[in-house]
């Protein structure tokens, strides 16, 4: 019930889909999943640099003791030790997403698109394996973790560009340096959210990345068990809904942060893809 409440309070859109795309019997499993690995996100998000390390130490050793115990008193680290149990999750992807999370205590940004996938690869890939493919007992096979992989990619490059407005009010970046330099612009240009044309050219090309990654990692879709996949293809959807919305905005994002839409969110769920997934079923 902690688990349930958490997450209509920290994401009630997701919630909301998993409630409505999810069938019962499996919906604990996909919320404690996100709970566990969004607790931990907002974990090593609030706070000074100190503040945040101090208390992401004590999360990570606390949660480390309970995988090799069993047991936990947290009530969502409870909940996940009881999924992850039942899902038979391989424990690597837990301990890969708690080295991983680290990173984003003192972030301080990517010098090239290299280091850009060694983040994903460290992090976003180990969030993606404790929740979406918790969809499979024991993690799946080794071709739907390499989609999960490649959504990965696609889902943090999209996220980059819906948050980059707030990132860059916090001090941080997300794109890599080598992408401002190969058109032209400086982090002070995002920062003023100065409309020029390699303002516009990167934030398309970045975009224009995103989405050729997502209609690769459609490929779950074939690999995901029949439960999981309406979900699944929602939350595929829903990230190129994020994309036209972005594409759409164009340099107006270094101003203002891209925020779903609540009717075509609910057009989603009621089956009714628009834009590229709606395309490519035509």
């Amino acid at each position: 019930m902690k688990v349930a409440r958490f997450m209509q309070r920290r994401e009630p859109a997701g919630y909301l889909a998993v409630r409505l795309l999810v069938p019962a019997s499996h919906q604990p499993h996909v919320l404690a999943g996100y709970a566990f690995a969004s607790f931990t996100d907002d974990v090593c998000d609030r706070g000074t640099v100190q503040e945040r390390t101090r208390r992401y130490d004590v999360w990570a050793e606390q949660v480390r003791a309970a995988l090799s115990s069993g047991s936990a008193r947290h009530p969502l680290l409870r909940a996940f030790l009881h999924t992850a149990s039942a899902r038979e999750l391989p424990r690597h992807w837990v301990d890969s997403y708690l080295d991983g999370a680290r990173i984003d205590l003192d972030f301080s940004g990517f010098a090239t698109e290299a280091d850009y996938q060694r983040y994903v690869e460290q992090l976003t890939w180990p969030f993606l394996m404790i929740t979406s493919g918790l969809a499979h007992a024991g993690g799946g096979s080794a071709e739907f973790a390499a989609g999960c992989r490649l959504f990965a990619d696609a889902a943090q490059r999209t996220d980059i560009l819906t948050d980059l407005a707030e990132d860059l009010r916090g001090g941080r970046l997300y794109l890599p340096v080598s992408d401002l330099d190969q058109y032209g612009i400086t982090r002070s240009d995002l920062e003023k959210g100065r409309d020029l044309p390699g303002v516009r050219a990167l934030i398309s090309a970045t975009a224009g990345a995103a989405r050729a990654t997502l209609r690769e990692a459609a490929v779950i879709l074939d690999l995901c068990p029949a439960e999981h996949r309406r979900l699944m293809r929602f939350i595929l959807d829903l990230h190129h809904q994020r994309l036209e919305s972005v594409t759409a905005r164009g340099a107006s994002i270094v101003r203002r942060p891209v925020r779903d839409r609540p009717v075509a969110c609910l057009r989603l769920l009621a089956g009714r893809p628009t834009g590229e997934l709606a395309r490519a079923a035509g």
